[in-house]
């Protein structure tokens, strides 16, 4: 048996504080191991404690946790992934926790059940996004890094959480479709509206990177771009959803992202998605 994940549990409400462990100390597979009511406790615990997991309010006393955030990211010490657990749904938030270093975001109003899938899916390495803000997050962070307008859809407008696989669990290639309901990159148009991988295009802009992708893993981040889970992405390119899981390890490496919405960031930077 697995040791449990660890959670750091951060935020300046009791209360909630309170409702977080009960909820995760019921799960076998979690343990709290500790509390934090401000950034700077955030920062020192993280530092003591080496958590797995830590659940991050933005709004606390003394530093926010968007700074924290960035401390932590800071130290090579602590490999603990971070979910933003927030009531303001704004994009200012989202995008400056991303480039904090976040690998997700939750709504205080999420329930119990979204609280835990979150946290199983962030111990497994697999960033998660609250369905509230998923699809309107990929999107605006692509118009920002591309300059542009904001696109008419480019993300999954999926209805869950990562659920250990995908970036939102957005709806699959049934019927050849892709997740926002464009054609996938193996069939003409890629996730950005340029040429799919097919086209021979795919790959070029990973010319940048100490190690280029291939063109299948440049194929399989596009559609980790467009938050199509493992299982959706084998079926799409007609491989087994083991190898799916290493071209992700291996991209992850490649572009030095902790989890698949960082390299959904990343990929957005680089042009590659």
């Amino acid at each position: 048996m697995s040791a449990p994940t660890r959670v750091l549990i951060v935020d300046d409400h009791a209360m909630l504080r309170a409702g977080f462990r009960t909820i995760l100390d019921l799960q076998p597979d979690i343990e709290v191991v500790g509390e934090a009511g401000t950034g700077s406790e955030a920062v020192d615990l993280a530092a003591s404690l080496l958590p797995d997991v830590i659940t991050m309010d933005v709004q606390m006393p003394d530093m926010d946790g968007l700074e924290a955030t960035r401390r932590i990211r800071a130290d090579g010490r602590i490999c603990a992934s971070i979910a933003i657990v927030t009531t303001f749904d704004r994009d200012d938030y989202l995008f400056d926790a991303l480039d904090a270093g976040a690998s997700g975001f939750l709504l205080k109003n999420a329930g119990p059940e979204e609280l835990v899938a979150a946290v199983r899916a962030l111990a497994a390495g697999d960033g998660m996004l609250a369905p509230e803000v998923t699809r309107r997050v990929l999107q605006r962070f692509a118009a920002r890094t591309a300059g542009t307008a904001e696109p008419g859809a480019q993300a999954a407008g999926g209805s869950g959480l990562a659920g250990g696989s995908g970036l939102a669990g957005g709806s699959g290639p049934a019927g050849g479709s892709g997740p926002a309901g464009g054609s996938a990159p193996a069939g003409g148009s890629g996730s950005a509206g340029g040429s799919g991988s097919a086209g021979g295009s795919a790959a070029l802009p990973s010319a940048a990177l100490p190690e280029p992708l291939t063109d299948r893993e440049a194929e399989v981040l596009r559609l980790v771009a467009e938050a199509w889970s493992n299982a959706e992405i084998a079926a799409e390119l007609f491989i087994g959803e083991a190898t799916v899981k290493t071209h992700v390890s291996r991209i992850l490496q490649k572009l030095g992202a902790r989890d698949r919405v960082q390299a959904v960031v990343l990929a957005h930077r680089l042009g590659l998605a």
